[in-house]
Formats: C-alpha cells, structure tokens, sequence
C-alpha cells in the first residue's frame, strides 16, 4: 500500500478532497454503488488509492458525502427564508438555482437520482429525518405567506416536491430532452427559456402575481 504523505496534507487537503469527491461523482453516476470502487475513483483522481481511504473513509462514507453535498448545494437557496421573504422572488431564485445546478453538476444529479430509484438504501434515515425536518421548517414559513395573502393556500410540501422533480428533469432524462430539441445539449437560451416558462406556470399556478426578480440562467 502506498503511504500517505503528510507534507502537502495541509495546504492541500480541500484540493486533494475536491478532486476525490469530483472522481467519485463521476464513477458512481456511471456505475452505481456497487459497480463502483475505491480504485476506479482513486484512478480516475490521478491518486493513489490510500489517499482516498486516508481523506475520504469507505466508500459508504464517500457515497453519502456526495448525496448529502448535492442535496445541500440545491437546497440552499431555501436556507435564509422567513415569513417576510417576497414569495415570488424566493420561488424564481429556487428554480433558476435548480436548473443551473443540474446543468453544471449533472453526475451528481443522476447519481441522486439512482439512489432514489433504487429505493434509497443510504438515505433512508436522512430523508426521514434531517430532510423531513428541513422540509416541514420550509412549508412552515409557506403556509404563513398564505396567510398573509402571499400566495394561495396549496400545499407546500408538493410545491417542493414539484419543483425539485421538474427541474430534475431535464438533467435525468437529458438523452430525451436532447433528442426530443434535436441537438447534443441545452443551450444558455434554453436553460432561460425553460426557467420562464416553469416560473410562470409554477408562480401562476400557487396565486403569485408580483413580478419579483431572480437570478438570470443567461449570466451563469
């Protein structure tokens, strides 16, 4: 086994770490967990294997890593809302962030996928719990825009869902979309057509009417 070298461990360590977890990404999103190992993603990283294991753990722990930091990066946009937050604004920033993500990460993104398709093994006690709470905590402060005449009173629970899944979309089943627009990939006029065109009928569909603003897919 190669021995792992401390003298560039520090001032290398987030380096070292965003490139493992870049490998891993790719590997698993191609072959699953099981299909997957720890010197394929070590090979794919340029680094020897006992620096994947010395960073990173087991492959268990590298494979809930990924899910968890893919989950945090589309969700964050949700993180600071409160009862005075404009609705509108929150909701557009949500679905732009959602698609640029997609885009930008898609192996992350069908890599989640197929832990859910495949029944969630790894995250079962995280969907239940930390995410269950971090949904109901969002749905809350929903519910309370409702009542401030926000928004129409619709459940906030499928508002989330409904969003997360349309935007999957067209990173999981991007072989359908491509082949579908007859070409090899989304362009940036793309991404912000189908940006407006969830906002206007996710927004219309839950009452919202203000304009409000969000980030723009075509400065990404």
């Amino acid at each position: 086994m190669t021995a792992v070298s401390t003298s560039y461990e520090t001032p290398s360590r987030e380096k070292i770490e965003a490139s493992i977890l870049t490998a891993a990404e790719l590997v698993f999103s191609q072959h699953g967990f099981r299909g997957a190992s720890l010197q394929a993603i070590a090979d794919q990283a340029g680094l020897p294997k006992a620096n994947v294991l010395y960073y990173m753990g087991n492959k268990q722990a590298l494979y809930v890593r990924l899910l968890d930091r893919m989950m945090r990066r589309w969700n964050e946009v949700l993180e600071d809302i409160t009862p005075d937050s404009d609705p509108s604004t929150v909701l557009r920033d949500f679905i732009r962030t959602k698609m640029l993500l997609g885009q930008r990460y898609p192996a992350g993104s069908k890599l989640f996928a197929a832990e859910i398709l495949a029944g969630a093994p790894f995250l079962s006690d995280y969907l239940a719990g930390e995410l269950r709470d971090w949904v109901e905590a969002r749905a809350t402060i929903m519910r309370q825009w409702s009542a401030q005449g926000k928004m129409d009173a619709v459940d906030p629970r499928w508002l989330i869902f409904l969003i997360w899944s349309a935007t999957q979309h067209y990173t999981e089943y991007s072989a359908q979309v491509s082949g579908i627009l007859g070409r090899d990939a989304l362009t940036p006029e793309d991404l912000e057509s189908i940006s407006c065109f969830l906002e206007h009928v996710i927004l219309k569909g839950c009452g919202i009417t203000q304009a409000g603003s969000g980030v723009s897919v075509m400065d990404q």
